[in-house]
């Protein structure tokens, strides 16, 4: 099962970050946020990815070289100009780094990938968000109602506490901001069939408002909800708290060993 996950976007909104890295390279608890996603993933044996470059995709790159080379003890031999990585202790995942322009829409992203992915059913990821979901019951869910797409329905976080008040306009109480936000929305962690890219046109397709509402326009969409954790990291705000997350070891995401 292939693993395709979107880091090429620019991150705007996280600007104090990626000013002069790519949003999956905002670090969580010393890691890139893209580390911990890619970690979930290969929790439940999905463990060969497409990563989808564009904005500073070389720091990416970069980052994937040092990872597997630096690993473990090294033993530098300066006569004889050696180099040994020794007690190599690495992910044994399969990394495909893929350029997939800068200006290209999400859509266009998994369209770019097509060679490599159009043989078998695959999963789609954002490079931002994080979450506690059981992929292998996704999957199983996904063959189970047959469609070409399924896309994983979360509940955001509540930005805000809530203030309640009576008939007379007077405050009765504050309401601490919930965990859950109210309705669903599409939290990424996607799985599509080959048939997908029939809905995915060029580099200006966009993943969700071409492909996945044609999707369901056409019956093709199911939708596995997931009501527990799930947070995206869209601004600064969001950092600090799955950074203090985190450190204090209260981490929902953190499912792996």
């Amino acid at each position: 099962m292939k693993v395709v996950i979107l880091a090429g976007g620019l991150g705007t909104r996280l600007a104090e970050e990626t000013e002069v890295k790519p949003k999956p390279m905002v670090e969580i608890g010393g890691h890139p946020i893209l580390w911990h996603i890619m970690k979930h993933y290969a929790h439940f044996g999905f463990k060969e990815f497409f990563i989808a470059l564009g904005y500073k995709g070389e720091v990416i790159k970069r980052y994937f070289l040092d990872y597997q080379n630096l690993n473990g003890s090294i033993t530098i031999d300066f006569a004889a100009g050696s180099v040994d990585v020794l007690e190599r202790e690495c992910e044994d995942w399969v990394v495909h780094l893929k350029n997939t322009g800068l200006p290209t829409y999400t859509g266009g992203r998994v369209a770019r990938l097509r060679p490599w992915l159009e043989d078998s059913t695959f999963m789609v990821t954002y490079g931002d968000g994080v979450a506690n979901i059981d992929l292998q019951a996704l999957l199983a869910f996904h063959r189970a109602h047959g469609r070409i797409a399924t896309v994983t329905a979360v509940r955001p976080p509540a930005r805000f506490g809530g203030v309640i008040f009576d008939e007379q306009g007077r405050v009765t109480a504050f309401s601490e901001k919930s965990q859950i936000g109210e309705g669903w929305i599409n939290g990424g962690f996607l799985v599509f069939e080959p048939a997908i890219f029939d809905y995915l046109e060029n580099d200006e397709s966009s993943l969700e408002a071409d492909a996945l509402e044609r999707l369901a326009a056409d019956n093709q969409l199911a939708a596995y909800q997931h009501g527990d954790f799930w947070h995206c990291m869209d601004t600064l705000r969001d950092k600090i708290l799955l950074e203090t997350l985190w450190r204090e070891q209260h981490a929902p995401w953190r499912i792996w060993e």
